[in-house]
């Protein structure tokens, strides 16, 4: 099983999810605990307030508004209350006992608001001693009638206590029915996904290289689908890289072993050819030239792919020289190219810090790779710029072709021309990189090509 699984109970996603939801559940149901008491509560005043009234008329049934002690007491008893008084517009009637107990505090619901109620339904939960509370309150059968009813408190706080108990028990058995929903129905759209492509991510580390351990998206089209359709990319992406840079370093070792045998021929072909350009023959000596320069330029294949296979930058040997001095060199080598011609437009007195021979080989490399792409004309220019130096070199060919353009600087994959490997702009990138600046194409089209060449700010001088 790989790090990232975690089969603890409590630790996984889908325990957390569980545990969360009661919580919130829970959390809203208290919200709403302590208005519903206090409901509750009102309801049980109003009763008694209501029992009371009926109790009254009792009084109002004899021609003296008075009744028996026991009549007295069962009517008391039937109310709750140790007495009643009511307040008519014409009349005070009361029933109570012989002795009355004190009464501790008086809750007037005529004027209380709910956040009073809300304070005072508080008070008689966290009381836990027995008090005899004055209640008064307007009747609910004559809005003229204010009743007033002297109670012990216990019963309505044993009430209370009763209904909150029962509004717990009903919130935690929906929080718990709702947290299994949202439990089952998120472990089936995100903690199953989520699991799976994890377990993907994993298997896919240990062995990239198994096609068994891309993900198979599903048909989802959701963001976990997307994830999955991503995911299952990016690892095919990355098994095909690993697969071609497996290739290359293969095929860069069959290079190097091949390169070294090929230069010990081409040395030997090279001598050979020494002793031919010194015979008297004419067509020998005509032949001569032709061939040195293709075992020059086959020594000099084999250098530059010897050189790309090296794991490192190549190194460098910095100096400040003139960079049109540099260009110089270049004007006029390629003559053989049909009129191929380069013109040095770098503004004399311009040196910069480099690696001359190195960026020579870029400079070379461009304009060679002109000629060959059928230009006529090739021009390099210098300017400074805000970050270093620019050095421009453009050419007036047809441009060059979109699969070209496509991987430019990727060696065995960016040749403009037929045959070409495509190493020479890559081991150009890796040079140029290795100075602290770059090369890019500017543009490409019908009217010609335009690499630039930048330098860092270390290597600009006036």
């Amino acid at each position: 099983m790989g790090e990232g699984h975690n089969d603890r109970i409590g630790s996984g996603l889908s325990a957390r999810l569980l545990v969360l939801t009661v919580i919130f559940v829970m959390a809203s149901v208290l919200l709403v605990f302590l208005p519903s008491v206090t409901r509750e509560r009102m309801s049980y005043l109003d009763d008694r307030i209501d029992a009371a009234h009926l109790a009254i008329f009792a009084l109002e049934a004899t021609p003296d508004n008075m009744v028996s002690k026991d009549l007295s007491d069962m009517l008391l008893a039937h109310v709750g209350a140790h007495a009643i008084v009511v307040h008519m517009a014409d009349r005070t009637l009361m029933l109570a006992q012989d002795m009355p107990p004190s009464v501790a505090t008086t809750y007037d619901l005529r004027t209380e608001s709910m956040l009073q109620m809300m304070g005072d339904t508080m008070a008689t939960l966290f009381h836990s001693g027995t008090r005899v509370v004055r209640v008064l309150g307007i009747s609910p059968k004559d809005r003229n009638v204010t009743v007033e009813v002297v109670l012990d408190e216990g019963p309505l706080r044993r009430q209370l206590l009763a209904f909150g108990a029962r509004i717990f028990a009903v919130s935690l058995v929906i929080s718990l029915i709702t947290a299994a929903l949202v439990y089952f129905t998120l472990r089936w759209l995100l903690v199953a996904p989520l699991r799976r492509m994890t377990t993907s991510m994993i298997n896919f580390r240990d062995n990239p290289e198994d096609e068994s351990c891309v993900i198979r998206p599903s048909q989802r089209r959701d963001e976990v689908g997307l994830a999955e359709r991503e995911l299952a990319t990016m690892q095919e992406t990355v098994r095909q890289s690993l697969r071609q840079k497996e290739h290359l370093a293969a095929l860069g070792t069959a290079v190097s072993k091949i390169n070294h045998d090929l230069r010990g021929i081409l040395s030997t072909a090279r001598l050979t050819s020494d002793s031919l350009a010194g015979s008297t023959s004419p067509e020998v000596k005509r032949a001569a030239p032709a061939l040195l320069a293709a075992i020059d330029r086959a020594v000099a294949l084999c250098t530059g792919t010897l050189n790309y296979t090296r794991e490192s930058a190549p190194p460098l040997h910095r100096s400040r020289f003139p960079l049109a001095a540099l260009a110089d060199e270049l004007v006029g080598e390629p003559a053989a190219h049909n009129g191929f011609s380069v013109v040095n437009e770098v503004p004399a007195g311009v040196a910069v810090y480099a690696d001359r021979d190195q960026l020579l080989r870029v400079l070379e490399n461009l304009t060679r790779n002109a000629a060959e792409c059928g230009a006529h004309r090739c021009v390099i220019g210098a300017v400074p710029n805000g970050s270093g130096f620019r050095i421009a070199v453009s050419d007036d060919g047809p441009g060059l072709p979109p699969k070209a353009r496509a991987h430019l600087f990727t060696a065995f994959s960016g040749s403009a021309r037929p045959g070409g490997t495509g190493l020479g702009l890559a081991i150009a990138r890796e040079i140029m990189r290795a100075h602290g600046g770059d090369i890019a194409l500017e543009r490409s089209d019908a009217g010609g090509t335009v690499f630039a060449l930048t330098l860092p700010a270390g290597g600009e001088a006036a």
